[in-house]
């Protein structure tokens, strides 16, 4: 077994450094949760009122362990309906995990049932809009079912799209228990994925009947349990067993055989051994099991197989709950090392049961284990170490064991060697320019098809543009951009209805890619789709600003997304199209989500309601390296630089080298003012590339704009006046406020509220050295940034005043010499105003 892959090493431990203060505290609180039932079972802890209600319901020799000090109780959280082919199976595993558990000595308790949405069912449809948001309600109904205080330990049963990673968020805010996700298994394989495909495109083309196409769909979607394709539920199963989360060989096995009860039981006898009361080292939570280490290697399976990219969702909401910072450019690097071993529909012809028959899971963990290209040295629920997910389930006699399987595949044209890939790096690209940062799955991509360059049809709703498809106007080269399909928008939901329609047009010889702000089905394919486009336009994202006729280039293989406009141009369209209102996102219970639509975050971190966990750490910034993360507060930050530059931006590709030009010169610190379409975009390119530069955002108006600017990385907030929700966005956040002041009466008020650190705008027009010696009269504690109208000669004059510790404005990085790309005068202004500091008291 080869060492380590360097590449693998250095994200995992750039992910551990950025999350160092976040999963601390994450582990902190896991700590005390441990602590509070230190002397026996959780139930222990209870008063006896609230013990006999946890076991009023129960008999015989459960009522007995439960009333008692001994024995684990566990839970048993489920999304099991019979509404939907892969959850039906669920139905008899409660019954088979309670007598597993008490032959085990604990106590299995069905806890609570958690919603199971059906993506197939609701494609294209209003209830779609709900299924994104499902995954926070799934993890605050697993939360609920694990709030009783009765458990110490939780076996998990889903496998489908948002249930499986909305399960585990939930079991993370427990993460002192262990948890065991249960699945279900795929249905044994029908009508072959690439037929039923091409029926769909007939269809989309008028050449197929509604009744040739039900025939098709219904010969394809035809028993219990999970659908057979490379979709999102799969790579749930898969992503989930590399990391630990299931029994080794778990995920594949059909439902309704011996093989998938008996592997049902033993997680039920699994969980008690490895909970607290089974006792000493082999107790596990599952903080430990998810950790940098492990979120590493469920990418890193991800990518090898081309899976889903609803997981550049999910992962990161995942590793958000267990305190760590993931973010696409992790994604883009280990893709970049990781190759594509899996040819599984819809990216190749085979479903999951042929990969599972060539080798599947353990084929594909001992070739990635044998190339250094996942962490061996992790915890499981299996025991520790990864190598145990190269053994297989079998039945001998009636009894479960596990034998080893051999890492060659048994069937190179689904399962290929670490020699002999697919492709060379893996099946996921991240693309950014003009239009925001997205995603693109190119596993199923021909290589020939992943540059389009064409002009754009913008369109706001996929009925828009079905009618258009319909009507013969998309018959050309095209870039569909479909916008205000984000989280703020509607939710997100799956667009994977105009795959027919945009495969039909990418086989007449069109040049076809699609731009989205929404999300695409994990089984989408053949055309190459940016999606997930960060920011989205319900927030001011550039796609509000694209137009019909401009032409936009989507590179794959170059990771571009941008539309041929000039910077000037592009801000100056007003944004066009608008996501529905709250009056009009009503229906199918959308209005019962509109808190959770309001409260969103981007898709760039997970598109989650959730808050990430514990404070944002703050550190020193001399020596730190890595622009995340870096943290001040707001008297650090005066404190940065003699000057703080204010940044206009109208092209994020300008943030970068502007960022560098001022480090180059002195700098370490600069306001990004929020007046631009680019601007978080650009504060969030800042914040993630340039090392030790601390970026904020400036012109900010709105608690959203300040959440949206700490999404987007920034260490501190620059206000030109202060509200409540202001003060306690910047709270929430833990970003360092600095709020503006005109006059000695606007000082008063900010001082009353608390903020001694002020920026004192506009500088010039409002008094300049005067007013503020006027300031520090009555207000001595002061400490201010004067901004507007400074210049390199005025600026010494407020350096020497007592109150003042820098001086700010955009006399460092002007406009004209951004646009002429003129970096090296821009490090040249930082010099000279960096030497201001020699004459400071």
């Amino acid at each position: 077994m080869l060492p380590l892959h360097p590449v693998i090493a250095d994200v995992t431990a750039r992910i551990a450094a950025r999350s160092e203060g976040s999963r601390g505290a994450y582990l902190s609180r896991v700590g005390d949760a441990r602590s509070a039932t230190a002397n026996g079972p959780a139930r222990a802890e209870l008063g006896c009122g609230n013990l006999a209600h946890g076991f009023a319901a129960c008999s015989g020799p459960d009522r007995l362990t439960l009333r008692g000090r001994q024995g684990a109780g566990i839970a048993i959280v489920s999304s099991y309906n019979d509404l939907l082919s892969a959850h039906q199976p669920l139905g008899e595993f409660p019954d088979w995990l309670k007598d597993a558990a008490r032959q085990a000595g604990g106590v299995a308790r069905f806890a609570g049932g958690v919603p199971a949405m059906c993506d197939g069912i609701t494609q294209g449809r209003t209830g779609m809009e709900l299924s994104l948001f499902s995954r926070d309600v799934i993890a605050m109904a697993t939360g609920v079912a694990l709030a009783h205080d009765m458990f110490d330990g939780a076996l998990l049963l889903g496998v489908c799209d948002k249930i499986v990673p909305g399960l585990l968020i939930g079991a993370l805010s427990f993460g002192h228990l262990p948890a065991i996700l249960v699945p279900a298994g795929p249905m044994p394989s029908g009508l072959p994925n690439q037929d039923k495909a091409r029926v769909r495109q007939s269809y989309a083309q008028g050449k197929a009947t509604r009744e040739e196409l039900l025939r098709a769909e219904s010969a394809s979607y035809h028993s219990p349990g999970t659908c057979t394709f490379y979709g999102t539920a799969n790579s749930n199963q898969l992503v989930l067993e590399v990391m630990g989360l299931q029994l080794p060989g778990a995920a594949f096995v059909h439902p309704g055989t011996p093989l998938r009860r008996a592997l049902t039981e033993h997680a039920a006898r699994r969980i008690v051994e490895i909970s607290a009361v089974g006792g000493g080292e082999a107790y596990t939570p599952v903080a430990e099991v998810v950790d940098e280490r492990s979120i590493v290697n469920g990418v890193v399976a991800l990518l090898a197989t081309g899976g889903s990219t609803n997981h550049t969702l999910h992962l990161v909401a995942i590793a958000s709950a267990a305190g760590i910072e993931l973010t696409w450019d992790d994604f883009a690097d280990l893709s970049s090392v990781v190759p594509l071993l899996a040819s599984i529909y819809p990216n190749g012809s085979a479903d999951i049961n042929h990969f599972h028959a060539a080798g599947g899971v353990q084929a594909l963990v001992a070739s990635l284990l044998d190339a250094g290209l996942l962490h061996s040295d992790v915890r499981t629920v299996a025991g520790t170490g990864l190598h145990r997910y190269r053994a297989e389930p079998v039945l001998r006699d009636d009894e479960l064991a596990w034998r080893e399987v051999p890492s060659r595949s048994l069937d190179e044209n689904v399962l290929r060697p670490l020699d002999r890939p697919f492709a060379p790096d893996g099946g996921l690209r991240m693309l950014r320019g003009n239009l925001g940062r997205a995603v693109l799955k190119v596993s199923a991509v021909a290589p020939r098809d992943r540059t389009v360059h064409a002009p754009a049809r913008v369109f706001d709703t996929q009925q828009q543009f079905q009618l258009a498809f319909r009507a013969g106007e998309l018959n050309r080269d095209v870039v569909v951009v479909l916008r205000n399909q984000g989280p703020r928008a509607n939710g997100m939901p799956e667009l994977h209805g105009l795959t027919p329609a945009l495969g039909s047009l990418l086989d007449s010889g069109h040049r076809v890619a699609l731009v989205t702000d929404g999300r695409m089905s994990g089984a989408s394919g053949k055309v190459p789709a940016a999606i997930h486009v960060t920011p989205e336009a319900a927030v001011g994202g550039p796609l509000a600003r694209v137009a019909d006729g401009d032409l936009i280039r989507v590179d794959a293989d170059a990771g571009e997304l941008a539309v041929d406009v000039d910077a000037a141009t592009l801000a100056s369209r007003a944004p066009s199209g608008s996501a529905p209102g709250e009056d009009e996102w009503v229906g199918t219970g959308r209005e019962l989500f509109a808190a959770l639509r309001r409260g969103v975050g981007p898709a760039e971190r997970g598109a989650s309601v959730f808050a990430p966990v514990g404070p944002r750490p703050r550190r020193a910034v001399a020596g730190v390296s890595g622009g995340a993360g870096l943290m001040v507060t707001s008297s650090e930050l005066l404190r940065l630089s003699p000057v703080l530059p204010v940044v206009v931006l109208d092209d994020a590709d300008d943030a970068v080298p502007v960022a560098h030009a001022l480090r180059g010169g002195g700098v370490g610190v600069m306001e990004v003012t929020l007046r631009t379409p680019a601007a978080l975009d650009a504060v969030a390119r800042v914040a993630r590339e340039v090392a030790g530069m601390v970026v904020g955002a400036g012109t900010v108006t709105t608690p959203q704009q300040a959440r949206r600017a700490a999404d987007a990385g920034a260490a501190f907030l620059v206000t030109p006046g202060c509200t409540d929700g202001l003060v306690s966005a910047a709270l929430h956040t833990g970003l360092a406020l600095l709020p503006g002041a005109a006059t000695v009466s606007e000082a008063m008020r900010l001082a009353e509220r608390g903020l001694d650190v002020l920026k004192f705008f506009p500088a010039e027009a409002s008094g300049g050295v005067e007013a503020l010696r006027a300031i520090a009269g009555p207000l001595p504690s002061l400490r201010f940034c004067p901004t507007g109208g400074i210049t390199t000669d005025s600026a010494p004059r407020y350096l020497e005043l007592a109150n003042v510790d820098c001086v700010g404005g955009s006399w460092l990085a002007p406009k004209d010499a951004i646009a002429a790309k003129d970096f090296a005068a821009i490090e040249k202004l930082a010099r000279q105003a960096v030497s201001l500091a020699a004459p400071r008291k």
